[in-house]
């Protein structure tokens, strides 16, 4: 059972509605938060849910993604969560903008937000929910990664933004059993 879910993303205007914050966006957007109260604490903003009779806690670490797990782990700690029960929305540069996938473990592929739960977990041994952005044809990972989403793509931000809802919730439902359903489609070519 997840009893967190943490959305990686960076504090700010100047990264608001970024790449890079793509897990942010999904939050806001996540349709079983709606009228809930987000509280500031454990270095972040954060809120819950009661899920199949369970409470499900919500966090975005206000720490920058490089330090997320100053914000992860005192929450962890306090709320006496495993890292077994925690999913993590990532960014994800190798897979294309409109393709999920959920993971147990694995590599942190140079994720610094992820090396940071890891480092104050002591484990990464919790579920990631990667959603993916893509890489640039011309121009750098980085310029990339903190540019916004462009207008022309404001229909198919709105699709991958559903199927994130219906994935997230899929996920909390039924697990990795889940995860069949959504990995690597890419719901921007399904009609």
């Amino acid at each position: 059972m997840i009893k967190l879910v943490v959305g990686l993303g960076n504090p700010g205007l100047d990264y608001e509605n970024t790449r890079h914050n793509i897990a942010w966006i999904v939050l806001d957007n996540y349709s079983k938060l709606d009228g809930t109260f987000w509280k500031s604490k454990f270095k972040g903003h954060y809120t819950d849910i009661s899920f199949k009779g369970e409470k499900v806690y919500f966090l975005k670490p206000e720490t920058y993604m490089n330090l997320s797990g100053e914000s992860v782990g005192p929450l962890c700690k306090f709320f006496k969560i495993n890292p077994s029960e925690i999913l993590v929305i990532q960014d994800e540069l190798d897979l294309p903008f409109g393709q999920i996938q959920f993971k147990k473990g694995g590599g942190l592929a140079g994720h610094n937000g992820l090396k940071s739960i890891t480092s104050h977990m002591g484990s990464q041994d919790f579920y990631r929910m990667r959603v993916g952005i893509g890489r640039p044809v011309h121009g750098s990972v980085s310029s990339w990664v903190l540019g916004r989403f462009p207008s022309d793509q404001a229909t198919e931000l709105e699709i991958v933004l559903k199927k994130c809802d219906e994935a997230l919730s899929a996920f909390l439902k039924d697990g990795m059993k889940a995860a069949t359903r959504y990995n690597k489609k890419n719901f921007l070519e399904i009609k």
